[in-house]
């Protein structure tokens, strides 16, 4: 008889994983409590192994590691910026590599995250697309960002989650949906919806899939220029998924959107484009987030002066809108998304995106 490969017990939501769990305590004689003690180790207070789940019988704990895996990332690099701000580099089973950044903000640390490994859009200002794309991220990958926090020997304890980091969350959607559930799930990371941020550049199907789901998770979606021929230059991706699609899909997501728009001195910060993100962001009632170029992440691009940056944000409120200034963070630890990877690993080929296939919709 072959016998199976371990079950990646990460790559499950928890109902699924206290499914199993149930089932196999049964059918190794174990009282059924036992996959609820298991269940809130792998994600609410999780440990390394299944050795470390001391209130369970040696015995019990040995045959869950011949059946089971909690495979970890690992931590290959990892920086703290004088304004508290971390970034992690983790290196997956293959060989690749990928960011997580923790923000600081009061009580609050918000855990920006990573998709995919690379990206395959190739916007013009970010040094993630300069990489290339190298392959979507699994389940256990995306939510084990958020995990490794708990495990690290002075814990994070992170209260927000943006799905900001490498790559773009939309076109991984089969593994970012259950992602979002272990995240949201009392039996998983416990966050609460309104705290969970999805940051898309306006990959249709992803926005029509997450309105789809109940919970409140918020949609950001990154503008970074209010025409089409401008967006063209810099986002290739808007010949697919052009403005005026991207704003429609925005007035018809049940929720508060976000803008994410990225300043860049002398080619998106004029009072015409002001005036033109105005009349888009008034289309679909969108709060509006400005944001500084970090210049390690720039590819030839100069941030727009911090004055220009205010008065800009002063012509958006005086049209009505909502608006605030991103502060730059981490800037002495190579924060821009994406930088920490190719200052320690360099350049990768990239792969097709269509190797992994596109986003999949029910």
């Amino acid at each position: 008889m072959t016998r199976t490969e371990p079950l990646n017990l990460l790559n499950l939501a928890p109902a699924e994983a206290d499914a199993r769990l149930r089932a196999f305590a049964d059918e190794v004689g174990q009282p059924s409590y036992r996959a609820t003690q298991v269940l809130r180790r792998l994600w609410t207070s999780p440990v390394a192994d299944f050795a470390g789940i001391t209130d369970l019988p040696a015995e019990f704990r040995q045959q869950l590691g011949e059946h089971f895996t909690l495979p970890r990332l690992e931590i290959v690099a990892q920086q703290k910026s004088r304004d508290g701000t971390q970034k992690f580099l983790f290196r997956l089973r293959d060989g690749q590599t990928i960011e997580t950044v923790a923000i600081p903000d009061g009580n609050r640390v918000t855990l920006c995250i990573s998709s995919q490994a690379g990206c395959a859009l190739q916007c013009a200002f970010c040094a993630t697309g300069a990489m290339g794309f190298q392959r979507n991220l699994e389940v256990f990958e995306i939510a084990g960002q958020v995990r490794e926090m708990r495990l690290l020997e002075e814990p994070v304890t992170v209260t927000n989650i943006v799905f900001m980091g490498m790559g773009e969350p939309m076109m991984n959607w089969d593994a970012v949906d259950p992602v979002l559930t272990i995240l949201n799930d009392p039996m998983g990371l416990g966050i609460g919806a309104r705290h969970i941020t999805i940051s898309t550049v306006g990959v249709l199907p992803g926005i029509v899939a997450l309105s789809r789901r109940p919970e409140q998770f918020r949609l950001a979606i990154s503008i970074h220029a209010p025409s089409d021929d401008l967006r063209r230059e810099l986002m290739p991706i808007n010949v697919k998924y052009p403005l005026s699609e991207v704003i429609a899909a925005a007035k018809a997501f049940d929720r508060r959107v976000t803008f994410e728009y990225v300043m860049l001195g002398g080619v998106n910060d004029g009072e015409v484009h002001a005036l033109q993100l105005a009349a888009l962001a008034r289309e679909c009632r969108a709060f509006v987030n400005l944001i500084p170029l970090h210049p390690g992440g720039a590819r030839g691009f100069t941030p727009t002066p911090q004055q220009r940056m205010v008065a800009f944000a002063r012509e958006l409120r005086a049209e009505g809108l909502e608006v605030a200034i991103r502060k730059s963070r981490g800037m002495d630890i190579a924060a821009a998304c994406g930088q920490l990877r190719v200052e320690r690993l360099g350049r990768r080929p990239p792969r097709s995106p269509d190797e992994h296939g596109d986003i999949q919709v029910a």
